[in-house]
């Protein structure tokens, strides 16, 4: 009984120091731990909870509804998605199939079209101002030198200006939803396209029967992505246009710059904080169909 009493009281007290001390992989693990939720607290945490703060007054929002840029913010914000969104994913989809070509030119074009998406958004879009500029830019002078015409005040009219930046926004974004369907094209197993083919399928049948079911999850999620990145897109609108003219072409992601500009810091949160209710049911959609 002695010897056994013996035998169990070093396991005992090993049990115990096991779980009064950590594992060295627990404890690296919370020490390396600590750095990301200081940045986070600080970076993230903060910058929210701040927000809301200063936009927790209900009447900021009376005097935010009834301003009418904040209106045609909200619109031009439908616009920019309803358009920029289709247009830019149904062009995506059509280029993958052509860049999914065994063809060796299609590879060094590949190369090209990628490079808008690759090269830094501000220079990019500056230079395209620069070129856009009603008065001296170069396509309104080429527009001048070969017909002899005043070319369009691009940037001047609102509806040109916004249709100009739903444009830009489609160029730049362009090749990285077309390289994620290529990728999704590139996972279709070739034996189903040789049986469509043994049977006679046109290549729109293949598309219709044998692509498109394929793509089809892949296409949506990629749609709503792009939903969510393109509400939080500032750099097309206000480094194009300004939000000009006359503050016309706003969206809700350069909205908040008006307000900060006429030293309103609760208007430029609350329009932030407005937009959150457009945003979390898509994340939460989004987060629901990964999570399958």
């Amino acid at each position: 009984m002695a010897s056994a009493v013996t035998l169990t009281e070093p396991e005992s007290s090993v049990a115990a120091d096991g779980a009064r001390w950590l594992t060295p992989w627990q404890f690296w693990g919370i020490v390396l731990l600590i750095p990301y939720l200081i940045i986070f607290t600080f970076f993230v945490i903060y910058p929210i909870a701040y927000g809301f703060w200063t936009a927790r007054h209900p009447h900021t929002y009376v005097a935010l509804v009834q301003d009418p840029i904040f209106v045609r913010s909200v619109i031009n914000t439908f616009l920019f998605l309803a358009i920029g969104i289709n247009i830019k994913m149904f062009i995506a989809l059509l280029l993958s199939g052509f860049f999914v070509q065994a063809r060796w030119w299609i590879k060094w074009l590949s190369v090209l079209f990628i490079l808008p998406w690759a090269v830094p958004s501000i220079p990019t879009i500056l230079s395209l101002r620069f070129m856009l500029n009603p008065e001296w830019g170069v396509v309104n002078t080429l527009i001048f030198r070969f017909t002899g015409e005043d070319g369009p005040n691009w940037l001047n009219d609102p509806a040109i200006g916004l249709t100009m930046a739903v444009a830009v926004h489609i160029w730049k974004s362009l090749p990285f939803w077309t390289l994620i369907l290529i990728s999704g094209r590139l996972a279709i197993s070739a034996d189903l396209y040789e049986a469509a083919s043994v049977d006679g399928a046109t290549n729109t049948q293949k598309f219709k029967y044998v692509t498109w079911p394929s793509l089809r999850t892949l296409y949506l999620t990629c749609t709503i992505l792009s939903m969510i990145f393109t509400l939080g897109d500032f750099n097309s609108v206000y480094l194009l246009t300004g939000g000009g003219p006359a503050d016309l072409t706003h969206v809700l992601a350069t909205l908040g710059i008006r307000y900060l500009r006429i030293d309103q810091v609760d208007m430029s949160m609350a329009a932030i904080v407005i937009a959150l209710p457009a945003i979390l049911p898509l994340v939460f959609y989004m987060m629901k169909r990964l999570a399958r």
